[in-house]
This record gives C-alpha cells, structure tokens and sequence, in this order.
C-alpha cells in the first residue's frame, strides 16, 4: 500500500481522506509559491539569475521536499535519507530555497546568494551547503552520479531512493543516455529522473537547437517505467512520485510538461529570462505576482 490515496484510505472514511488529500495539495501549491519567492529573493536586483528554470520546477521540487523525500535538516548525512541531484544546476537558488523553507538553513540567508564568501553560490556545493549530494553545473553529469547514490543504496540494503531532477535541454548531453541505459542494465529501480520539459533552453528553443524528439519513446526504449504529467499540477506530480515507487525492476521517469519562469508573468515562456536580471520595478512585481498567487492557492 504505496500510494497517498490508498495510505489515507486504510486508516479514515472516504469524505476525511478527501478533507486531508485537500489541506495537503493547498499547501504543497502555497509551499511551491513560497519557493517561487524565495528565489526572486535570492536574485535581488541587478544580479543575473535562473528565473526560468527555477520557476517551472518549483512544484516538483516542493513534492520532493515537502512529501516525498526522507531527510532530516538537522542530519544531513543520515545514512537511510532520500538523496536528490539538482543535475540542472544552474538553478541551484530553487534548491537553496527548498534547503531553507526545511530549515537546513535560515531563509534569510537567501539574500547572499552569489555574494563572495557566502556558502550559496551559483551553483551547488557539496562541500559548502548543507543538504546538497554532489557539485552541479557541468551539465549532463547529474544522472550518472544518481545511479551510483542508486545503487550504492542497493547495495548498503536500504530502504531508500534517490531523485535526479533533469532539464529538457540538457538531455541532448549524451553522457544522459549512457547512464539511462546503465540504469536499465543493472535494474536500479529505486531510481526516479524527473525531466523538466519546459522546451527552452539558453539560446532558443529546444527543438530548435537540438531536437531531442521524443523524450517518452526514447526513455521507454531504454527499458525505463515513464509517466508524463503536467508539472504544475501537485494531484499529478504526487500521483506520479508514488507510482515510481511501486514500479519493482525498472528505472522510472517522469517527463514533467511545464512553463519557463511560471508565476512571474513577464517572465513565462521568455528565454531572456533562462539566466536574466531584474530591475527594481520588475523585482517589486514578481514579489507582487507571486504573493497573490500564494494566497490565492
């Protein structure tokens, strides 16, 4: 009995399992929105910053954090914790913002990314941050070292499993596909990739850089288990984490649909905003946007 509905459904009647299923889908959106103002925060004004890519995985991240994954702030290391792979890098503030909001850190921090010596750089540091599993940013390199974290889990006979979060214009790095098929090969089903398919990139659109076609047949002639969901939508994102864990055998990936920059309306589907800056003007309307976005949810 793995999944959020069938757990809730064993211990109270149908119409209280409905009552809580809400309260925790509202406050995984507000939570989502939180992490989406946090990392307008960390950007601050004049500083180049991922908005983009943050901002359509911010759901995703928040379902990991928040329901999914096992961790404990005050032990980073504990050995029985879920690991998570930021292998999308560049967005290391949405992941320092999800650290923060789980109390690994205080959230006024945030305002000193990128600041010199300060512990939350452009991208993630494993010696520096607490809460991170590996250094990322050389793209491509995020799956490969999840499917060791995988197995290694396997092979310590935990009960465990590790999530690597992919963007859908680093999948043309072919270094992806040998760690897919290796994923296949030795069975690591407590693997989970989560691709975040917002179909831009740095320079343009994915398909017009590198068409990397379809991402779904391409997993699934790996050997994977794949479910396609919308990426903003939390009954979705939650149904698909717990159906990867249920899948015995098999890899699971998860192609999420999403929208680059969600929440910030100049922002959406704007590729200036892949890594832009903000003005005080733009600043104060992003915060705006999304604080009624946040009570509203």
């Amino acid at each position: 009995m793995n999944t959020l509905w069938e757990r809730m459904g064993s211990v109270m009647g149908y119409d209280e399992k409905l009552i809580e299923n809400e309260k925790l889908i509202e406050g995984l959106k507000k939570k989502a929105q939180k992490l989406r103002r946090d990392v307008i925060i960390s950007m601050g004004v004049g500083v180049a910053g991922h908005i983009g890519g943050s901002n359509s995985s911010a759901d995703i991240v928040a379902a990991l954090y928040f329901y999914k994954m096992k961790h404990d702030p005050k032990n980073p290391k504990w050995k029985e914790r879920d690991r998570f792979l930021l292998s999308k890098g560049h967005v290391g503030i949405l992941q320092y913002a999800a650290l923060a909001e789980s109390g690994y850190f205080p959230v006024e921090d945030l305002k000193h990314t990128k600041e010199i010596g300060s512990y939350l750089q452009g991208h993630p540091d494993v010696q520096k941050t607490p809460g991170i599993e590996a250094g990322t940013g050389s793209l491509g390199q995020g799956l490969s070292i999840g499917l060791g974290m995988a197995l290694g889990q396997r092979l310590d006979h935990l009960d465990s499993r590790t999530y690597v979060l992919v963007g859908d214009g680093e999948i043309a790095e072919g270094q992806i596909w040998e760690a897919a098929m290796a994923a296949s090969a030795f069975k690591a089903d407590n693997l989970t990739a989560i691709v975040d398919r917002n179909r831009l990139q740095a320079n343009g659109k994915t398909k017009e850089r590198f068409d990397t076609g379809d991402i779904m047949a391409k997993f699934l002639s790996f050997g994977w288990h794949v479910i396609e969901i919308n990426g903003h939508d939390m009954r979705e994102i939650l149904g698909a984490l717990d159906e990867a864990e249920m899948v015995k055998g098999v890899p699971t990936a998860i192609i999420a649909n999403t929208v680059k920059g969600k929440g910030v309306s100049f922002a959406e589907n704007v590729v200036g905003y892949h890594n832009g800056m903000l003005t005080e003007e733009t600043y104060r309307q992003a915060l705006q946007e999304l604080t009624e976005q946040e009570q509203e949810a």
